[in-house]
């Protein structure tokens, strides 16, 4: 058996235990360092299994994107990976995969991070790899270029065929406009077209740096002597050449107001409805996660149950919660067929309105819990899990009561407290943002009736008008 798969074991062994464990959830104590140029170091030794997890987070994100030029930070986590160091995109591949290793970056909205799982006995390559990542990234032209006109030409296959991940980000472009909080983080045709080289070099060394860095490990090391390799690595390393933006968290969208993205000859309609909700510190996160679960955060949802299996209007229904540093979006996100939009729209609202009217019992409730509660063990089991976790609250500067205290307040949230988070997170009738995609011929003048339309074509290169 490897060393993966006796972890699979483990994990197992505790997910039979059931939600009284789940309860008792608690995140180990860590060992916390902070060099003089702003370095965080977060470790964990965790010795059952020869694995160790690292999460690199540098503070920023799609939030930093300049002007016109959306995209920026997701192009160059993406470019982490493609050479760094004296080794090219092909042998920085082959390091990592000549040891069973994995290291990816990806970029969100307020961060980049860098991900990463090796075996205990090839810590010095993670931490070289590590290192050569975040201080000399190549940034070559012909591995950006490929890199960039392959983010066009997704966002361009999934207009053509299936758009559905895309209208998420059409519904957050459009509520939130010009705020920080509306940049695509994979960009668009058309910022991603005017990036160049020096463009991405010029980000790099504006918004990377040690004053913004935080990494955590945990696993099968010797924290004194990871201590030792880190602080050598990344002492002397320069700060970022430019502050992060500050900004006002967004307000809550007042009446109503639609996008409609016309896609000639489409067969289905896709439909975003939304407005701003919570920001990751949200008090009452325990009864807002129980409440959306039950709205539209799981397959035996209500609006799975009566959009897809009662109606049968659609293959998928679900309520997305996106919660950032501050106040983010909550929305519906769903899709019919073109014939049936009006139909699958009216019953959203319903639902949406029976859901402030009724909430949920405590049956519902219950099953909720014991969801959620079978579901947040295995999100902190692994090494690599466990690191992402303290680096991601050391990033939104939450400490670990965030995970400690959740299991526990899961198990008291009640009837009245799970109503009081949908009333004052889940938007009302009368303040939504509507964005819907599809034929416009056929569904223009029906759509009308829920606010003012503003229309643009899906072959716009941006999201928003």
């Amino acid at each position: 058996m490897n060393p993966l798969q006796s972890a699979w074991v483990g994990l197992c062994a505790c997910l039979a235990a059931g939600p009284a464990l789940a309860q008792g959830v608690t995140l180990p104590d860590v060992q916390r360092i902070t060099l003089d140029n702003g370095v965080v170091i977060i470790l964990y030794e965790k010795r059952d299994v020869p694995l160790i997890g690292v999460e690199a987070v540098v503070r920023g994100g799609a939030v930093t994107d300049p002007p016109g030029k959306s995209g920026m930070a997701s192009l160059l986590a993406g470019m982490l990976i493609k050479g760094a160091g004296e080794r090219d995109a092909a042998t920085f591949a082959e390091a990592i995969d000549a040891v069973g290793g994995s290291l990816s970056a990806n970029a969100g909205l307020e961060s980049t991070t860098i991900s990463g799982e090796f075996l205990a006995r090839d810590a010095d390559l993670m931490v070289e790899l590590l290192v050569d990542m975040l201080q000399s990234p190549i940034l070559g032209y012909t591995e950006m270029k490929k890199l960039r006109d392959r983010q066009v030409n997704f966002i361009r296959a999934a207009k053509d065929s299936d758009p559905r991940p895309l209208t998420p980000v059409y519904g957050n472009a459009f509520l939130f406009g010009e705020h920080p909080y509306g940049n695509p983080v994979d960009g668009d045709e058309a910022s991603l077209a005017t990036i160049s080289q020096r463009d991405l070099r010029a980000y790099y060394r504006d918004y990377f740096g040690a004053d913004r860095l935080i990494i955590a490990i945990a696993g099968d090391f010797d924290a004194t002597m990871m201590v030792e390799k880190l602080s050598t690595a990344f002492a002397g390393w320069r700060e970022a050449a430019a502050p992060l933006p500050e900004f006002e968290a967004p307000v809550p969208q007042e009446g109503r107001r639609v996008l409609l993205v016309d896609k000639p000859g489409a067969t289905q309609s896709y439909f975003w409805i939304g407005n701003v909700g919570v920001a990751i510190g949200y008090p009452q996160r325990a009864e807002l996660d129980i409440a959306n679960t039950l709205f539209g955060g799981r397959f035996t949802s209500l609006l799975m149950e009566e959009l897809r299996t009662k109606a049968g209007l659609t293959y998928g229904a679900r309520s997305i919660l996106r919660r950032p540093s501050k106040a983010g979006s909550v929305a519906i996100n769903s899709y019919t067929k073109t014939e049936t939009t009006l139909e699958a729209i009216d019953l959203a609202l319903h639902l949406l309105a029976r859901l402030h009217e009724h909430g949920f019992d405590e049956e519902v409730i219950l099953s909720g819990k014991n969801y959620i509660l079978g579901q947040f063990p295995p999100r902190l089991e692994t090494a690599a899990q466990l690191a992402a976790k303290f680096a991601d609250l050391e990033a939104y500067g939450l400490d670990a009561s965030f995970v400690n205290d959740y299991g526990a307040a899961i198990a008291t949230a009640d009837i009245e407290t799970v109503r009081s988070v949908i009333d004052n997170v889940y938007p009302d009738l009368a303040n939504l943002v509507f964005v819907i995609l599809g034929n416009a011929g056929l569904i223009r003048d029906d759509v009308a009736q829920y606010g003012p339309v503003t229309e643009i074509a899906i072959t716009e290169p941006r999201f928003r008008p």
